[in-house]
Formats: C-alpha cells, structure tokens, sequence
C-alpha cells in the first residue's frame, strides 16, 4: 500500500510504504525511480490514477552504421512548454547494418505543450563507448506524432540537444529553454571545427592533429573506411600490381603496357586503348573527359602562339581568320603549368610542359587538334607541332598534353574546385548554422565524408610523403604552386555551369555531353533550391535579416576564396535570387562536377599512354628526331605508373555506403524532394536512351552514378 503527499507546486512527492519509509521522489527526475525497482509499478499506477498522468509513445531510432549501438545506458527527455521526466531508453544493442528502434512511454502530469526539442544523454556503463541515434518520434496524447532529426554521434555524458524537425530561420525561432539556444549550438560547433591553414594562398581546411581527432560525425563509416582507405598499396592490390610496385625499369614495349589494366576494364577503357593515338579521339576528351573545363572558343590567337594559315590549310582555301569567324577553332591553353618545377621521381628529373593547344570543328561535328605548342614562350627550340608531322612528332606531342592535362585537371578541376571548395562549404555550415536551420538540412546530405577524405587526401596524398608527390610530375612543390595560381584565377561565374558554358563561348557546340547534361543537372537543381528555400524567405529583406546565412556566405569569401574579389564570389546576400544561384552552384559542385572531373578518372587512365602522370624525357626542340624508343623511353617507368594508377582506381571507385538521412520533416519541402527525385530519374532515363546510341557513352552526369553513393533525402 503507498500514499502520495504532494508537497509543494514543484511536484515534490513523499511515497509511504506500509513499511513506514519514505521515500522522496521528484516528478522531473523518473530515472531516479530505477534504484527502487519494488515499488515502481505500483507507484507509477497510483501516480496516473491520481494525479491523471498523459502518456507520450517514444521510439528511438540508432543508426543504420556499423558500432552505431552502446552498451552504455542512454537517457530521453522531453522538452515543450514544460518538460518531461529523463527516462532511460532501452538497450537495443545489435551490431550489425540494420537500423534498430527502442520503444519507451513516458508518462508526466499534464501535457508538455508543443515539442520543440529532446535532451539525450549517454552515461558509461563499461567503457568509453559511443552511440549514433538517427531519429526521435514522439505521438503525443493529443495525437500528434513529432519528428527529431539526430543523425549524430554521441561519445560523450553530456546532455545533448536535438530540435524538432521543422526548419527554422534565426528569425522565425522562438524557442526559448533553459541550457539550449542556437547561439550556444553555434559556438560549440565552432570549438569543434576549427580553420587551418595547411599551405598559404589555397583555401583553409579544418584543422585535425591526427585521424583520431577528426570529429565523429564527419567520420567515415567502418565499411567506407574499410572500402576507401588513401594507400597505393590498397588499390596495388586490387588491381593486381603490387608486385611490380617497386620496378623503376622502363617500358620497352606497348604490349608490356596493356597488361597493366587487364583486371578491371570498363567500355570507357577499352576504348581509350583501341583509339588513343587518334586524333578525333583526343579532340572528343576536352569535351566529354575528366578536364572538360578548360576548352574555349578561339575569336584571336593568343600572342605567344603564331599558327599561321599556310600551316594549317595547305590548299589555300580556307584561313584562320574566317574559321574563328564562323566559331570552328577552339583553344586550350595550359598556362596555368608554366613555370612549375617539375618533379624528381627515381632519382631522375621529370618534365611538365605548359600547351597550347588549337582545334578545329570539322564539317561532320568531330573537334581535331591542328596544332600543339609544347611550352608558352616561342622560340626556335619550341616548335608548333602539326598532324602532318612525323606519325611520332605528333604523337609525341599529344603525349605531353595529356600528361600536361592529368597534371592539371587532378589539381585544379578536381581537388581545389570540387574538394577544397567542398571544404569550405561544409565547414562553414558546422560553424554557421544550427542544425534547424532550413540551409543545414539541404547542404549537409551533400558534404558528407567530404572532411574526412580531404583531411585522407592531405596527408596520404599531397603530404611530403604522399603518393601524388612521389608519383606525378606536379608533385611536391609543384602541387601548391599549381593551386595558388589556380585559385588567383578562378572565378565563381566559372563554378557555375550555365554562366561558364556561355563565357567559354560553347553553348552550341555539338556533341558535348558533359555542357547537356550539365546545364540539364544545374537546372533541376536550381529549381529544387528555390522552391525549398522560397519556402522559408519570403522577402530579399528575410535573406538580408537572417545573420547565419549571411555568416555562412561571409566564411566562405574570406576562407575558401581568401577574400579575392576578383573571383566574384558573394560576400553576402541582398536577395532570395542570389541565395539560390549560389545554393545551387554549392550542391552542383559537391555532387554534378565532382563526379564528372572524379569518376572517369581510372576510365581515361587506365590505359598510361592516354594520361601519364609524369614524362622522363624533355620534349623534342626540333622535328623529325622522335621514334618508338623516344616515345616508350619518355613514358613514367613502372612503379610510377602503377602507383598512379592504383591513386586513379581509389579516387573513382564508387562506395557502397549508403545511410539516407532524413533532415527535413515538413509536408512541403519533402514534396520537393519527391519532385526532385522524380526529375532526376527521368534526367537518368533520358542520358541511357541518348548513351544507348553511342560509340562511348558520356555516364558521369547520370543521376544514378552521381549519387549512387549518396542516398539521402536530396538525392535519388
């Protein structure tokens, strides 16, 4: 038999038993009811008969990742307009990939009012332990089912907060509770991801002593590490070449070459075998291969590059002016190579040339090089190579543009315009935005993994001991001189595919699969970010008002672009147009352009010839002195080709690492995400039936290769 004294307002309770003893319990505090296990039962029954208890059905979702569930106790709490007792959770440890659910009811006194957030906490039972619950659903005694985003990693006691799962701007949230505010969210996300500064004049990255400080969340999974781990012996071995690692021989045959790439072909490589040395086929990779960035429509020679029409057109009849008239000559100019200090690789001087590249539209749509100028500065030594030259001469030379182009496009297209840029992107929206903010739950799906693989690719990759330093011509000081000049001269109109594509002068260039399904990808996009954003800014005054967004734009500027105004790049938002241009230009970079300067790499690499990563000879000062010998002799030697290509496997290698994340919860902004999955499916459709009638089909800009790894509530 108990009794229940209620005494005082605060819900302070003296339970007698017919033993005589009391027992003081507060109603705040219901964990604390577990050291008295005899009476619980009881006296939860007395409490709901007499003081009328409402129930709240509690489901906690643990994530679906490996080492997601604890053996540690972990503990629930409601927070409305009042708040509820902490109750523990029930474990429900199952160490596998399968998402788990733990039930609970939590009873209180009166209703709590409408949720706005659960307190979660983890207390060490064994061990130092850690927990990764996904979500928190909450039906009410009303009937109303609340949803809590978590998605986050909890290794620590102390108490955590997770808002519910309606986006709020800084200046709609009228949360107000004791111990949680956004600015304090803010500020501890701002002692977690801290900006550093790991080479001058590149973009700052976060600042990580060791793998085991990086901050949980942003962790690989165990299956993804497992799958994507920077070492050239991982990827040695895959492709079963780790016993000729060590060779630093050279190449003394073609066939010896062809055997490197036999354990993983894809219809991409074995094409680029069968048809490197063409010249159709080396005009169509600055279309659709990895570094279609570079080429642009030629309206006057550059000065240092004096083709003159009797080179190009023997009979007479037709003259370089009036083909850039007509808008058929086009230019790739590697500039951005000149001066670089090539690399010693082997105890031997390595050569990296600065192209100048001139193509011409034919009249049945092909792009064909007509001429090549190995180095910027003319001079007798430094020949304009043409396709009537010797078989070898001009082979040669295309030789020394695609190294040239593996060098460039690995650096410039590929780590600093998607990588490092991804960086910034993703730290300032730890460092800016509270989890409710609508802008965190549309950018984060987006940047996941993208700290930890940088953090990977800094030490493992361009680090003084690095494979890219050991094995590429760019290697060592190169790689940073190569990304100061490249972030000097970038702009963001240049990020931004439609403005590109205009400013290059390709809009009506045929057969580039890369600019249509580009333009067709940054369209979709566009229009899934301004009906979400539209959403929650009414008004330009909203995007002016809301000072995270503006602190997010603000970091950006001064550490990913180093505050350049020359770039062009916001410095902040006046209207709802530019916040969803740059949005746009954000999600487009971390998942459109880096799969297509990314996934095609081992395609176009596989086969050495098409994409050395370093030559071992000087390129020819005169014609007619270069051979087979010359050719095979200037190739990397084995180990650098092998090295580079295990790098080149790595890097493309589609994960299976796919955890959706469900951020958003609204009726309306998951009815956008169905209409953006619907429209990237049939964008997906529309590139297999174009592909289908295709010599080589164009697949880096299919939705289903771009976010085949990133299953979530943005993507298909």
């Amino acid at each position: 038999m108990f009794r229940i004294h209620c005494l005082s307002k605060t819900t302070m309770l003296v339970i007698t038993h017919k033993s005589k003893s009391k027992i003081p319990l507060s109603a705040r505090s219901e964990a604390e009811w577990t050291v008295f296990p005899v009476f619980r039962k009881a006296v939860a029954s007395e409490l709901m008969g007499d003081l009328k208890m409402v129930e709240y059905e509690v489901t906690v979702f643990t994530g679906k990742l490996d080492l997601a569930s604890t053996f540690d106790d972990v503990y629930i709490k409601l927070v409305g307009s009042d708040e509820s007792p902490q109750m523990q959770i029930p474990r429900n440890w199952i160490p596998s990939l399968k998402e788990t659910e733990s039930h609970l009811s939590i009873s209180c006194p009166k209703s709590l009012g409408k949720l706005v957030l659960v307190e979660l906490q983890k207390q060490n039972r064994f061990f130092e332990d850690s927990w990764h619950p996904a979500k928190v659903e909450v039906k009410s005694p009303e009937g109303h089912t609340y949803h809590f985003p978590v998605y986050h990693w909890i290794t620590d006691n102390e108490v955590h907060y997770f808002r519910e799962g309606t986006a709020l701007t800084v200046f709609e949230d009228k949360c107000s509770v004791d111990g949680y505010s956004r600015e304090e969210e803010i500020k501890k996300q701002q002692k977690v991801y801290c900006w550093d500064v790991y080479e001058e004049g590149i973009p700052h990255c976060l600042k990580a002593d060791g793998f085991t400080s990086l901050p949980y969340d942003i962790c690989f999974s165990f299956t993804k590490y497992a799958e994507i781990t920077y070492t050239a012996t991982t990827g040695l071995i895959e492709l079963e070449l780790i016993q000729i690692a060590e060779c630093k021989k050279n190449f003394t045959c073609i066939e010896d070459i062809s055997r490197l790439s036999h354990v993983h072909q894809s219809v991409t490589s074995d094409y680029v075998q069968k048809h490197w040395k063409e010249d159709a086929f080396f005009g169509y990779q600055f279309l659709n291969g990895v570094n279609p960035i570079l080429i642009r429509r030629c309206t006057a020679l550059p000065d240092n590059f004096a083709v003159t029409d009797e080179m190009i057109f023997s009979n007479g009849q037709n003259n370089l002016a009036e083909e850039m008239k007509k808008g058929n000559i086009f230019l790739c100019d590697y500039e951005l190579l000149d001066g670089v200090q090539a690399n010693t690789i082997n105890g031997k001087q390595q050569f990296l040339m600065a192209p100048l590249v001139l193509l011409q539209k034919t009249n049945d749509d092909k792009l064909m090089p007509i001429a090549i100028q190995l180095k910027q500065k003319p001079a007798e030594d430094n020949p304009i190579f043409l396709p009537t030259d010797s078989e070898y001469d001009w082979l040669l030379a295309k030789i020394f543009v695609r190294s040239a182009n593996f060098n460039l496009y690995e650096l410039n297209a590929h780590l600093l315009r998607t990588h490092l840029l991804a960086e910034v992107f993703a730290m300032s929206v730890f460092r800016n935005l509270p989890m409710v903010h609508p802008l965190y739950k549309l950018l984060i799906p987006h940047t996941r993994y993208t700290l930890n693989i940088n953090f990977l690719a800094r030490k493992l990759l361009i680090s003084k001991n690095g494979v890219f330093t050991q094995f590429t011509a760019s290697g060592g000081e190169g790689v940073f001189t190569i990304l100061k000049k490249s972030l000097s001269s970038l702009t963001y109109s240049s990020l931004c595919i439609p403005d590109d594509i205009a400013e290059r002068g390709l809009n009506d260039v045929p057969n580039f699969h890369y600019r249509d399904d580009g333009l067709k990808l940054w369209d979709i996009i566009h229009r899934f970010v301004e009906g979400t954003l539209s959403f929650y800014y009414k008004t330009d005054g909203e995007v002016e008002q809301d000072s995270e967004l503006q602190a997010w734009i603000k970091d950006i500027f001064q550490y990913g672009f180093l505050s350049l105004e020359s770039t062009g790049t916001p410095q902040k938002f006046s209207t709802v147009d530019e916040m969803v241009k740059f949005v746009t230009m954000v999600i487009f970079t971390c998942s459109a352009q880096h799969s297509a300067v990314n996934s095609g790499q081992y395609d176009f690499g596989a086969w050495m010839p098409n994409s050395p990563t370093s030559l071992q000879l000087p390129p020819p000062t005169e014609k007619g002195t270069a051979n087979e010998k010359t050719m095979l002799d200037s190739f990397p030697s084995v180990n650098t080709t092998v090295h580079g290509l295990a790098v080149m496997w790595l890097l493309s290698k589609q994960s299976s690492d796919r955890y959706p994340e469900m951020r958003f919860t609204e009726e309306f902004p998951l009815q956008k995400i169905k209409e953006f999955q619907e429209e990237l499916k049939k964008l997906s459709a529309d590139i297999k039936a174009r592909n289908s009638s295709l010599d080589l089909p164009y697949i880096y800009l299919d939705p289903d290769v771009i976010f085949v790894s990133k299953k979530n509530e943005s993507h298909i």
